[in-house]
């Protein structure tokens, strides 16, 4: 690591008073109001559209194939996304898709 501690501890303490004061915004400053019906609304799709978007790039661009799509992780998608759909668990879902994967890999190489 490059620089001095005092460098190193000064940018650290900056980022968690920034991360104090993000989080104390919403939960300190607002935690004792409700929130409009038409924002609690939104804030249930927020999962739904966050999970996708760190998923994808794990089975589109694995870093472990070189960034190159394969049948293992594909099959673990479509896996996971129909148990999902079918069972509307999040645990089963994640089951379908860890059984895919291992047993592609396996299958695959």
């Amino acid at each position: 690591m490059t620089g001095n501690a005092t460098a190193v501890w000064t940018v650290i303490a900056g980022l968690a008073v920034g991360t104090f004061l993000i989080r104390f915004s919403f939960l300190g400053l607002l935690g004792q109001r409700s929130f409009p019906e038409w924002a609690l609304r939104m804030l249930r799709y927020t999962p739904v559209a966050v999970l996708p978007g760190l998923v994808a790039p794990l089975v589109l661009w694995p870093q472990a194939t070189g960034g190159e799509p394969d049948a293992a992780r594909l099959l673990a998608a479509l896996a996971a996304a129909a148990a999902g759909v079918l069972t509307r668990s999040v645990l089963w879902s994640v089951a379908a898709g860890l059984a895919a994967l291992y047993g592609g890999l396996a299958l695959f190489g």
